[in-house]
């Protein structure tokens, strides 16, 4: 249902904004005169959804060593072979508007109406003598779907992370050099390995023969020993490095189904729909709740009133997310395109004595908040 749709040209005509006020909050306040026909245009939306998928990547490198680990270091607990794998640990989805060129209306106006609407930058309703602002991060400053490139947020831990695989030789000399031995060579850091650890045991213990001159100093040489001790402890037992990934995904449910929204592969992360090296990632969208028409207190479905302020009574569907038949996110959700369209009177927002205010979800056109306008 969708009336006083606007003609195209109406939408090229300027609507003029209060001074001072929108551009800092991403919003406009629109009012009414001769200039555009003492009528407002607004539009409502569609629901989009940001999803925001986070990985982690572990990547497992094999010391040259390992082999000898359980005889030297007393230990098979060693990475064997290089490995990269991705584990997805969180999904989070949220809702946004989109500007829906199939919902356009005017709010037609008389002479003298002190009425005016807070649109965003693309038109869409947000309030009606109300002004909204929103906080930078917020969806509908970003104008528009975030791309399906993502963004990137990694950050390693653990301490054989910031070893090298072949830092040890830092710390070897010319007869391990010369060896061609690799077991020769693996039983010589087991001995540097010792070595080091005697070290720092005296260090501690306050028993070595040079002791540092203050704290700072002690501190470096233990940091020192630290990193000869991982370093060698890398060469037997191998590295693991472990990243977090972040990436958005934007998706605008259109039917019920299910789709490919990413793959993840064991190689390369995220990789697109069409991309076989990875297992897919399906967003399924099953209907919900069917949206109602309100009704009086006779229970009898209302009449739309003449010249209403459209909004819309969203519909509802379940969402979910899953890969290889684990679920990662299900949830249901309100949807602007999913419901119907129904409106208002003006005169509850332009009766000079007892004006009313409204607010709008942004992002499913549906009505938030009404109440008496305070001019205060």
């Amino acid at each position: 249902m969708k009336i006083q749709k606007i003609l195209p040209s109406l939408l090229l005509l300027a609507a003029l904004m209060i001074p001072g006020r929108g551009e800092a909050q991403q919003t406009r306040l629109l009012t009414a005169d001769r200039h555009n026909e003492y009528g407002l245009a607004y539009t409502l939306p569609n629901t989009a959804l940001d999803i925001e998928v986070t990985a982690e990547r572990t990547i497992r490198k094999a010391g040259k060593y390992f082999q000898y680990a359980k005889k030297y270091i007393g230990t098979d607990d060693v990475v064997k072979a290089d490995s990269e794998s991705w584990t997805i640990t969180s999904v989070k989805v949220s809702s946004y508007g989109v500007p829906d060129d199939e919902n356009r209306y005017l709010m037609q106006l008389k002479p003298g109406a002190v009425t005016y609407i807070c649109v965003d930058n693309s038109g869409m309703l947000l309030a009606i003598n109300k002004e909204i602002t929103f906080p930078e991060n917020n969806m509908l400053t970003r104008s528009g779907i975030v791309p399906d490139t993502g963004s990137f947020s990694n950050a390693q831990q653990g301490r054989e992370a910031k070893v090298g695989m072949q830092d040890y030789l830092k710390y070897v000399d010319e007869d391990f050099l010369a060896s061609q031995s690799s077991a020769k060579q693996a039983q010589m850091l087991a001995e540097n390995l010792l070595e080091i650890r005697d070290s720092r045991i005296s260090l501690t213990r306050g028993t070595a023969e040079t002791m540092p001159t203050d704290g700072r100093q002690l501190e470096l040489m233990l940091s020192n020993l630290a990193h000869q001790e991982a370093s060698i402890m890398a060469a037997f037992c191998g590295t693991t490095e472990t990243q977090t990934v972040t990436r958005h995904y934007s998706f605008m449910p259109e039917e019920e189904g299910r789709k490919v929204l990413f793959r993840m592969s064991d190689f390369a992360g995220f990789v697109g729909p069409d991309d076989l090296s990875g297992d897919p990632v399906y967003i399924s969208v099953i209907p919900g709740r069917e949206p109602e028409l309100p009704v009086d207190a006779k229970g009898e479905v209302k009449k739309l009133p003449k010249d209403a302020v459209m909004y819309a009574i969203p519909g509802s569907a379940k969402i979910n997310l899953t890969l290889s038949g684990r679920t990662l996110f299900e949830k249901e959700m309100e949807f602007g395109q999913f419901g119907i369209t129904f409106g208002l009177s003006p005169a509850l927002f332009s009766d000079k004595k007892a004006p009313s205010y409204a607010v709008f979800d942004p992002a499913t056109g549906a009505i938030r908040e009404i109440g008496d306008y305070d001019r205060e």
